[in-house]
């Protein structure tokens, strides 16, 4: 402690109770999980509904997706970093700064959701550097028009979640994602087959629906938090307070890093089907698939590394060292189990999963070989995840941020574009470009961890022999 005349004793770790661990991290993933699962699900819907229609608009969900899904990611992570704010003042017991912390998180969503709204209008002037095909520009650039309109719903969404989540009251979002998923399924089908008078827009119109079910889950959780008893004492509808730089270049400096590393992340997948959208429509439809499979996969061990961020960072602020690096050790055989299990389901199922997207046997065929790929990054994927949950808990974003660019940006991407358009290997050259930058991904997240953990323990053992001089000094 600053300014003490006598060194502070260090805290004793407990003896680390491996069920009570097990337990406590199964109760903070599964809610997650199914939130999560719930929110993928709208992409998943997009997708076979479009394909369902032609390879063609299934084209447009992808060029339009690949565009709009790193924004929407970068922002709403962004947007994470209430959760611990919020957190801190209820631990602290200072409920009454809790309103405050919110509103101007708020006030910062609809900046951000305003500037990604104008972002996403301007996308479309890249089509021509992107190469997009002439003919799928026109739905594209009307998908990216109408999706623009969610996006301060969006943001706002994401600030709501982490409140709620960080008060420990994580069920209405779930409630609430879940009811927008099955709303989705409607609203689609009217706006891509032109129901009710309106114009048939096909695989443009799951951009209308989709901005259009963010702002109804927006206004059903604010109804839900203003009239709620378990929010009464911490009501942040209420005497709303002036927009506050300082708290809000806190805020943004504390969640950016968890916003661009995801963003590094996402937009490597998302920007895979721009960089193959010359070799065509079946290619790109292909490619859309077998993302949209593997990010139904990748929902588990991304809510185990959330689970990880919560308890190891409960486990970080207790100076339990112990019981953090049982808890890491945990996580990573959790994430192998779940890899392995999607590694068997790809492998033995792969054909009917892709049947189930789209009935064109060619664009099947291809989707169906690069889920091999898939197949191959599902443990460095786990493992990247769970590292980066953990080096999170810690309190390490900014160490997640910089090897996520390396991997991705600077390694993957780059192998990818010269794999898929300078040789002739096509959709396999960027998906092992997806592996390989995975893979070092994984690699460099592990080591860094190791390290952090090693700064930690290196500093228990300076605290304790510093207080055994001070306890032996008269």
């Amino acid at each position: 402690m600053s300014g003490s005349s006598t060194t502070p004793l260090p805290r004793i770790p407990l003896p680390t109770n491996r069920c009570h661990e097990i337990r406590t991290l199964f109760h903070l993933m599964w809610p997650i999980l199914i939130t999560q699962v719930a929110q993928a699900g709208f992409g998943l819907i997009d997708t076979v509904m479009a394909g369902r229609m032609s390879p063609s608009d299934l084209a447009v969900v992808a060029v339009g997706v690949g565009l709009w899904l790193p924004v929407v990611l970068f922002l709403a992570g962004v947007m994470i970093a209430t959760t611990p704010l919020v957190a801190e003042a209820k631990g602290a017991g200072h409920s009454g700064k809790i309103p405050w912390i919110t509103q101007q998180s708020l006030y910062l969503a609809l900046l951000l959701g305003m500037a990604g709204f104008a972002l996403l209008q301007l996308a479309p002037l890249t089509f021509n550097l992107l190469d997009i095909p002439a003919h799928l520009q026109p739905k594209a650039r009307f998908f990216l028009h109408a999706i623009a309109f969610g996006m301060p719903a969006v943001t706002l969404f994401a600030t709501l979640r982490s409140y709620t989540e960080a008060l420990g009251y994580p069920r209405p979002v779930t409630v609430i994602s879940i009811l927008g998923l099955l709303g989705i399924i409607p609203l689609n089908h009217v706006f891509m087959h032109g129901l009710f008078g309106l114009p048939k827009l096909g695989g443009a119109g799951c951009g209308i629906a989709t901005a259009s079910i963010q702002w109804i889950m927006l206004l059903v959780l604010a109804i839900y938090i203003s009239l709620a008893k378990t929010y009464q004492q911490v009501k942040i509808f209420q005497q709303f307070s002036r927009f506050n730089l300082a708290m809000n270049q806190r805020i943004f400096s504390l969640g950016a890093p968890i916003g661009m590393a995801i963003f590094f992340e996402v937009s490597l997948f998302s920007i895979a089907a721009i960089i193959l959208s010359p070799l065509g429509e079946i290619v790109v439809s292909a490619h859309q698939i077998a993302l949209s499979v593997t990010s139904v996969f990748f929902m588990a061990p991304l809510s185990l590394g959330m689970a990880l961020t919560i308890r190891v960072g409960q486990l970080y602020g207790e100076q339990n060292w112990s019981a953090m690096q049982y808890v890491q050790r945990l996580g990573f055989i959790f994430a192998t189990s779940m890899a392995l299990f999607s590694m068997l389901l790809m492998l033995l199922f792969r054909q009917q999963i892709t049947g189930f997207y789209t009935t064109d046997t060619t664009v099947q065929a291809a989707a169906t070989s690069l889920l091999l790929f898939a197949l191959m990054y599902q443990l460095s994927d786990a493992w990247q995840v769970a590292a980066a949950g953990c080096l999170r808990g810690i309190q390490d974003t900014q160490g997640p941020m910089w090897i996520t660019l390396l991997s991705y940006w600077g390694i993957a991407l780059p192998l990818g574009i010269v794999l898929s358009r300078v040789l002739p290997y096509g959709a396999a050259g960027v998906w092992t470009g997806l592996v390989i930058g995975l893979t070092i991904a994984a690699v460099l997240l592990s080591f860094r961890l190791r390290q952090r953990q090693k700064l930690l323990f290196q500093h228990l053992a300076a605290q304790v022999e510093s207080a055994t001089i001070s306890i032996k000094t008269p």
